[in-house]
């Protein structure tokens, strides 16, 4: 039997097994770069075949959604359509991915039925909940349309596959959908029963997740031991987030941050080095207390493009508002 390194598409596999390991554990940075660079590989790509380039694809969705860079999103999801028409796996991933990019555009409808077509693709496969978790996924977006029972539904048997897989990440998953999608009061206790299930276990982003969901309800005790706790989890999800530059988890987490009366951390050097010169220029003004017509008066250029370069710093700082924007510039309040 050839070695991997003898063997050139075995090499190819087992680099984007590695960076799908990579995106679980929560890498999600390292991971992105590495498939990136196996994305403008034309002979890689050839290597790996359809599957296998449909996994590529649904990676790079993931990581490009979980950072909130939709336009390069859109385009990955243009590109994964090509293996819509396929069968099998290959037909269930790019369903899967084409799904998730519906959700995030808002479209939970669309998303729901790509989830469920994607599960039809894969219905006479084995079950991998790690790798496909169509069911989940579809939970979600279904509850997002009001189908509560169908969601709870699914989520429970995803809940079933995973624990008979054994994966932990699973379980934990599928212990957070149903967190998701129950109309009862085990919400708290099911979300503390997947950080348990992660204890140990390198699933950083999934991690931070659980806590956000599991802080958002523990503030809406008003208990002030449970803000304790909630604050707590929200701070070591925003340092996860802010590591990562996933500025869509940043932004929920600072958003709960404000409900318990908490200022966000000052943004890193390395998350404002994201920013583009113009960018960076409109910030400091606006930080510096400017209105939005001052800055377009002093750099001379229209409100709407001062308005448009502080959109695009709000998202990539994780941040929703001038008091952030200050912070982030390190501006005295």
């Amino acid at each position: 039997m050839q070695s991997p390194e003898a063997n050139p598409a075995a090499t190819a596999v087992a680099r984007l097994d590695d960076a799908s390991a990579k995106v679980r554990s929560g890498a999600i940075a390292t991971a992105l770069s590495e498939l990136q660079t196996m994305t403008e590989d034309g002979f890689t790509r050839y290597l790996l075949g359809a599957t296998d380039d449909a996994r590529l694809l649904a990676l790079l969705v993931d990581c490009r959604l979980a950072r909130g860079d939709l336009a390069e999103a859109m385009t990955l999801g243009d590109e994964i359509t090509a293996h819509l028409g396929s069968e099998g796996f290959t037909a269930a991933l790019a369903h899967h991915a084409k799904g998730e990019l519906a959700a995030a555009l808002g479209n939970p409808e669309l998303a729901a039925d790509h989830f469920l077509a994607a599960g039809a693709a894969a219905a006479e496969l084995p079950e991998t909940p790690e790798l496909l978790p169509w069911r989940a996924s579809a939970a979600l977006v279904l509850v997002r349309t009001g189908a509560h029972r169908q969601a709870a539904d699914l989520a429970a048997e995803h809940h079933r596959i995973a624990v008979a897989h054994g994966s932990p990440y699973a379980v934990a998953n599928a212990l957070r959908t149903l967190a998701a999608s129950d109309a009862g009061g085990q919400r708290v206790t099911l979300l503390r029963e997947a950080r348990a299930v992660l204890a140990g276990l390198e699933a950083e982003r999934l991690a931070a997740q659980v806590a956000a969901d599991l802080a958002g309800l523990l503030v809406l005790t008003n208990d002030p031991q449970h803000l304790a706790e909630a604050v707590q989890l929200l701070r070591d999800a925003e340092v996860y987030a802010g590591r990562q530059e996933l500025w869509p988890l940043q932004s929920r987490v600072r958003r709960l941050l404000d409900r318990c009366g908490e200022a966000p951390l000052r943004v890193s050097s390395e998350a404002l080095a994201l920013l583009t010169n113009a960018e960076r220029r409109v910030s400091a003004l606006a930080a510096a207390g400017l209105t939005n017509r001052q800055v377009a008066e002093e750099l001379r250029v229209s409100v709407k493009a001062v308005e448009w370069h502080l959109s695009r710093t709000y998202r990539k700082l994780g941040i929703s508002s001038r008091s952030g924007l200050t912070l982030a510039f390190g501006v005295p309040a």
